[in-house]
C-alpha cells in the first residue's frame, strides 16, 4: 500500500488529511502521469458525491489539472460508476471521483480512473505519489491559451441513466420497491432510473445537505430500509452507499440480502443463461463460506482475491472473467461496467426477480450463509503497519486458527480505507465464533489499539 493511495484511492478527513493543497497537487500529478501519451490536449472528467467538502476538493483538483494544460469536464454530483462509464462516452483520457464512499461526512477521498474506465494499477498510483511527495514540477509552464479549460456538463446524469437502462432485457413494471439513496450520489439518479424502467419505487434518504451522507441510512445502516419494506408491504428494498458503487438489499420480510447472496442469485442466473464467462465467479478472502459451498454445489469455479473491488477486477481482467464482487455489495458485471456499480446491480437483480416471478427470499435460498462476525479495532496508521510484525498478534491469530480447525476460519487484516484492523470469523458454532473473534480483537486492541 502506498503512502497516499489505499485500496480505493486517497482518503482521509477533509481539510485535515485531505487538504485542498494536496488535492491540487494530486490533480497536477495525475495530469502529468495519465496524459503523458495523449496525442491531443488531455481531457479529464470529474465527478463528486454530496459531501460538503466535495465541491472544495473538486475545484482544487480541477485547478491542478488545468495548471498543467489539461481540460476538465465537470460532471457535478454523480455516482462513481458514472465517472468510469463517462470517460469512454466523452472520449476522455482519465477520470476523477471525489468521494469517501461509505464513510461519514467528515471524510472525503479521491478515486482515479484511467482512460479505459478502470481504477489505476499500483504502478501508476506510485508514479503520481512520487510526483506529489517529492514536489516534482512539470517540464514546461502552461500560460495563456495553453492553460486548461473547464466545461460544466449538463448531460452526465442522463447519459449514465440511458446506459444503465440499455443493460436490461425487460421492464420492471409491477415491482413495488423501496430505494435508500444514503443521501449520496444516487439521490440524483435513482428516482429517474427506476421510474423510467417502470418500477413503483419509493425513494428514501435522497435529500442531501452536505453532512447527512450515510447518516443512519444507506448500505451501512440497513435497519430503516428493512422496517420500511415490511411496514409498507414492498416486494423488496435496495440500499446504496454514499457514491452508489455498492448495493445491498432486503427481501419482502425485511431480511438482509448481502453482496454474497446477490452474487449467488445473479451467478446462478447467468450460468443458466450461458452468460457466466468460464463458469467462474470472483470473490475475496472475506467471501462467506456459504458462497464457496454454493459454487461447489453448482459446479461453478470460485477464485478469491485480496479485499477490494480493485483486486477482484484485476483477476477478472487477467483471465477475461465477467462476474465478481464483494460481500459489501461492490459487484462487477463486466459485460456492462468497468467497476462496481450499485444501481446496475440493483436493476440486474430486479430484472431477475421480475423474470423469475419469485420472491427475493426464495431466490436467496440458493445459498446458505455461514454465521459470520466482524469486529473493527481502531488503530493509528503506524499501528496498521506494525500489525504485520507484532509477534503477540501473530500468535493469537495462529491459536485462533487451531481452535477453529475445520469448523470455520478467521481473517484478520488492516482496512485499506480506514484506520482500523478488521477481525472476521466464520464458524458453524456461533458460541465458538464469537469467543475467538473477541479474544483476537482484545489482543489487537491491547497491542496496537488507540489508547
Amino acid at each position: 500500500m502506498g503512502r497516499l493511495f489505499g485500496t480505493d484511492g486517497v482518503r482521509g478527513i477533509a481539510n485535515k488529511d485531505l487538504t485542498p493543497e494536496l488535492a491540487m497537487n494530486l490533480g497536477r500529478a495525475a495530469a502529468m502521469v495519465l496524459s503523458s501519451n495523449a496525442r491531443r490536449r488531455p481531457l479529464f472528467v470529474i465527478g463528486m458525491d454530496t459531501r460538503i467538502s466535495s465541491e472544495m476538493l473538486s475545484s482544487s483538483i480541477t485547478a491542478g489539472l488545468c495548471s498543467v494544460g489539461a481540460d476538465v469536464l465537470v460532471l457535478g454530483v454523480v455516482p462513481t460508476p458514472a465517472v468510469a462509464y463517462l470517460i469512454g462516452k466523452y472520449k476522455a483520457d482519465a477520470g476523477v471521483m471525489i468521494s469517501a464512499s461509505h464513510n461519514s461526512a467528515e471524510y472525503n477521498g479521491i478515486k482515479m480512473f484511467s482512460g479505459d474506465g478502470y481504477k489505476l494499477p499500483d504502478e501508476l498510483e506510485e508514479q503520481i505519489e512520487d510526483i506529489v511527495l517529492n514536489d516534482r514540477k512539470a517540464e514546461e509552464t502552461y500560460l495563456g491559451e495553453n492553460v486548461g479549460k473547464v466545461t460544466y456538463m449538463t448531460t452526465a446524469k442522463k447519459d449514465y441513466i440511458d446506459h444503465l437502462k440499455s443493460t436490461l432485457p425487460n421492464s420492471l413494471d409491477g415491482l413495488k420497491i423501496a430505494v435508500d439513496c444514503a443521501n449520496g450520489s444516487a439521490s440524483v439518479t435513482a428516482k429517474d432510473l427506476m421510474e423510467q424502467l417502470g418500477a413503483e419505487a419509493t425513494i428514501l434518504y435522497s435529500e442531501p445537505d452536505g453532512i447527512n451522507i450515510n447518516e443512519k441510512c444507506g448500505s451501512t445502516h440497513i435497519e430503516a430500509l428493512s422496517k420500511y419494506v415490511v411496514e409498507n408491504k414492498m416486494d423488496l428494498g435496495v440500499a446504496f452507499d454514499g457514491d452508489a458503487d455498492r448495493c445491498l438489499c432486503v427481501d419482502e420480510n425485511g431480511d438482509l440480502i448481502d453482496g454474497d447472496q446477490i452474487m449467488a442469485i445473479c451467478a446462478h442466473d447467468m450460468q443458466e443463461r450461458g452468460r457466466l464467462a468460464k463458469n467462474t465467479a470472483i470473490g475475496t478472502i472475506m467471501t462467506n463460506l456459504g458462497f464457496i459451498k454454493f459454487c461447489e454445489a453448482n459446479n461453478m469455479n470460485f477464485i478469491a482475491t485480496k479485499v477490494g473491488d480493485k483486486f477482484v477486477l484485476e483477476e477478472m481482467l487477467l483471465e477475461e472473467y465477467n462476474f465478481g464482487g464483494e460481500q459489501s455489495g461492490h459487484i462487477i458485471f463486466r459485460d456492462f461496467a468497468t467497476t462496481g456499480d450499485g444501481e446496475l446491480t440493483a436493476i440486474q437483480l430486479l430484472s431477475l426477480v421480475k423474470r423469475s416471478g419469485k420472491k427475493l427470499s426464495e431466490l436467496a435460498n440458493i445459498m446458505k450463509k455461514y454465521p459470520q462476525v466482524s469486529i473493527n479495532v481502531e488503530v493509528s496508521k503506524e499501528a496498521k503497519v506494525k500489525f504485520y510484525t507484532n509477534n503477540i498478534v501473530k500468535e493469537a491469530i495462529e491459536n485462533a486458527k487451531q481452535r477453529l480447525a475445520d469448523k470455520g476460519r478467521i481473517v484478520v487484516r488492516p482496512s485499506g480505507t480506514e484506520p482500523k484492523i478488521r477481525v472476521m470469523v466464520e464458524c458453524n458454532e456461533e458460541k465458538l465464533m464469537n469467543e475467538v473473534a473477541e479474544e483476537v480483537a482484545e489482543i489487537i486492541q491491547k497491542e496496537l489499539g488507540n489508547k
